[in-house]
């Protein structure tokens, strides 16, 4: 049985056993292709799964938000050193959440390095005292959409820099609304639209021609249908999460940790691109050294939740530091990330293999389908 095949059943184990509907898969070695992989069908169609099918990134949109963050500060444009308060306003005098209900002020400004690594204090929204407010702050926001409405990327940032912070800024690691905010901090810096630095900077170049924040009329039959789990198995699921959902149009709001869309091969050309140093087909995005930056880790031993699996973090991406403690095989520095729905990248320059994987099912993340395939194709390169 070659890769493709053993890739094939287990996407289709995955379906028998109603964890997704459909997914894809593409395996790269030295840049050339070793293996492809489809399984299923839309949800809400029942349309088969193509190579050209289209799926939300979510949160894999932060490799491509942090890229962006690395060509513009190669040429000066930004400085990460920098506090973001220099960019949005909303970032002054910021105080931290206590336990308590009571505030204290920041002990420092959070900074574009902060945005980077995750250690800003900031939050998606959830129960404690500082993802509290997030959770009020995207419940408005996301009624708002509905009714047409919204704030834009900017907007949208300075009000996340007014809400409390979860911990002082650099203390811990938080995933959170990083990226969102590290978006508009280019768009202010630049003084272009942040989907317009990331299509001028990347998608076009690259060739990336199904990659963007919404998806035009003429590709609707190619936007897979997004699933989610219920009591009978699997179910259609349309509907916003972190403001991020309605692709008919472009978004006022330009989600930088969450709102790209994009096909296996979109995303080989930016996999390829930073496992070729920064450049592809001749052209050179940005220099080896600044890949280097962009793909090593920044945190503290231990700060990054999954340590104990054996990875650090840094620049929107994770980064394996200890393969033995991965459960599965991996490869000491590995970078890349996934999605809330499951997509799945992540380069291996000591093996020159990249792994792309996509599923749309709300609540995935890394999944058990992503492990099992990760594991395959790592054996299989071995050989």
């Amino acid at each position: 049985m070659n890769l493709s095949e053993i890739l094939t059943r287990l996407m289709e184990d995955a379906i028998a056993r109603r964890e997704v509907p459909c997914a894809n898969a593409l395996i790269l070695r030295g840049g050339k292709e070793i293996a492809y992989a489809e399984a299923g069908a839309d949800i809400g169609t029942g349309k088969p799964v193509r190579r050209d099918t289209i799926f939300r990134l979510y949160s894999q949109t932060k490799p491509i938000t942090a890229a962006a963050t690395a060509i513009l500060a190669e040429r000066g444009v930004i400085d990460p050193a920098e506090p973001v308060e220099k960019y949005l306003p909303g970032f002054r005098g910021q105080k931290v959440a206590r336990a308590d209900g009571s505030f204290e002020p920041a002990r420092r400004p959070v900074t574009v390095m902060d945005l980077l690594g995750m250690t800003a204090g900031l939050s998606y929204p959830g129960d404690d005292a500082g993802a509290s407010h997030a959770a009020d702050f995207f419940y408005r926001n996301t009624e708002a959409m509905r009714r047409g409405e919204g704030l834009d990327t900017v907007a949208f940032a300075n009000g996340l820099g007014q809400l409390p912070l979860a911990f002082h800024p650099g203390d811990e690691f938080r995933y959170s609304t990083c990226a969102d905010v590290l978006g508009a901090v280019l768009e202010i810096a630049d003084s272009r639209p942040f989907d317009r630095i990331v299509k001028e900077e990347l998608l076009d170049p690259l060739g990336m021609k199904d990659t963007d924040f919404f998806v035009p009329q003429e590709k609707r039959d190619r936007f897979v249908t997004c699933a989610r789990r219920c009591s009978g198995g699997l179910e259609p699921w349309q509907g916003l999460h972190l403001c991020v959902g309605d692709y008919t149009k472009r978004p006022a709001f330009i989600s930088g940790g969450a709102g790209l869309v994009s096909t296996l091969d979109d995303y080989a050309r930016f996999a390829s691109m930073l496992m070729n140093g920064g450049s592809l087909d001749g052209r050179r995005y940005m220099s080896p050294r600044t890949v280097s930056w962009l793909t090593s880790p920044q945190l503290r031993d231990g700060m990054f939740w999954d340590w104990d699996n054996g990875y650090n973090y840094g620049k929107l991406m994770r980064v394996c530091v200890d393969p033995g403690k991965v459960p599965g095989l991996a490869v000491r520095g590995e970078y890349g990330w996934d999605g809330w729905l499951g997509t799945y990248f992540v380069n291996a320059p000591s093996v020159g293999i990249t792994i792309l994987m996509n599923v749309n099912v709300t609540d995935t993340g890394t999944s058990s389908l992503v492990r099992r395939l990760r594991t395959a194709v790592y054996a299989a390169a071995a050989e």
